[in-house]
This record gives C-alpha cells, sequence and structure tokens, in this order.
C-alpha cells in the first residue's frame, strides 16, 4: 500500500508583504484618481518606497492592480458593515456604512473609466462586488428593523438607490457633500410612522 503525501498547507505571507501588497493598493488608488488608468507603475513603486520587482510580483499589469483596487475598496465596505455592526447601535451603524458608501461611489466613479479600459469590460468585476455591498446594506437595514429603529416595509435596495442617482450628477462639484446630507434625510424618512 503506497503511502499518501499530503501537500503542506500554503504559506501565509510575510507581514512585510501584507504591508508591501496594502501600499502599493493604497499609492494606485490614488493614482488611479488622479491619473486615469494610463498610470506609471514604476512610479507607483517608486512612491510606495519599493522595487518595481515588487509591484510587479504582487500585480503583473496594470489590469490586475486596477482591479485589486477597485475589489480592495468593495471588501473594505464589506468589512466596515460588520464592525460597524458590532461597535454602534443599528441606525448609527446604518447612517454610518452610508455615508461610507458615498465615498466608495466617488471612488467608483473615478475608477470605473480605467476598469472599462479592460478587456471585458467591468461587467464582471462589477457583478461579483455588488453582491458584497448588497448583502452589507441588507444586513444592517435587517438589524435596524428588528431593533424597531427602521420601519419594517423599507427596502435596503432604495436606499442605494437614492444615493446611487444622486451621484449620478456628479457634474457637480459639491454631489459627495449633497449626497451625504441624503444619507440624514433617507434615515429620517425611514423611521416607523408614530
Amino acid at each position: 500500500m503506497a503511502k499518501k503525501h499530503s501537500q503542506p498547507a500554503p504559506r501565509k505571507p510575510r507581514a512585510d508583504a501584507l504591508r508591501n501588497r496594502e501600499r502599493i493598493l493604497e499609492i494606485a488608488k490614488e493614482a488611479f484618481t488622479k491619473s486615469g488608468a494610463n498610470i506609471s507603475l514604476d512610479d507607483v513603486a517608486k512612491q510606495a518606497g519599493i522595487g518595481a520587482g515588487t509591484l510587479y510580483r504582487h500585480f503583473p499589469t496594470r489590469d490586475t492592480l486596477l482591479e485589486a483596487v477597485y475589489r480592495t475598496e468593495v471588501e473594505n465596505l464589506a468589512a466596515a458593515e460588520r464592525e460597524f455592526a458590532k461597535t454602534m447601535s443599528p441606525v448609527d451603524a446604518l447612517r454610518a456604512w452610508m455615508l461610507l458608501f458615498v465615498d466608495y461611489i466617488a471612488t467608483k466613479q473615478i475608477i470605473a473609466p480605467a476598469l472599462n479600459t479592460l478587456v471585458g469590460g467591468p461587467s464582471k468585476i462589477f457583478e461579483a462586488t455588488s453582491i458584497l455591498i448588497k448583502g452589507a446594506i441588507q444586513g444592517l437595514v435587517e438589524r435596524a428593523i428588528e431593533s424597531g429603529d427602521i420601519r419594517p416595509d423599507l427596502d435596503p435596495m432604495d436606499l442605494l438607490r437614492a444615493l446611487v442617482g444622486v451621484s449620478n450628477v456628479a457634474s457637480i462639484p459639491d454631489w459627495p457633500q449633497s449626497a451625504k446630507r441624503l444619507v440624514e434625510i433617507l434615515i429620517i424618512g425611514s423611521r416607523p410612522v408614530t
């Protein structure tokens, strides 16, 4: 009987490798925001304080870096929902997450044109990440309904649609401030009728 050889568990990335990856994503987000899709990866590496080889080891192409920046933004949004739910009252968690969502929309609007340069367009990326966003708002609204802070007939997607709708007037310079004011209006309008 032959012995089975088990595969060793994949090694966890070293702490410095994780820090490098996070730093690259942070610098790249700023660069994509400022310059669009045609950023210099060598400049990103230099600003992150790492060698170009380290950047290319993490992100072999500009497209993989762009996708990682976008995906990280969405993952941060989903993680914030979990953190807010643990540390805040249900209605405060919902409000804080919606305010964060406004910032996410601003980033998405800046990064989306660059994502359109990916082969096949951004639809697959947006599809996969929209599940995380819908799950986050759903969880927050359900918690706020259970606590009695929000009407039981509230559809979480209505809140998202309202915020995305106001972002469609992004040509107005202060639309993020307007969207943030809208968050409070939406929260007040979502309270139970007494």
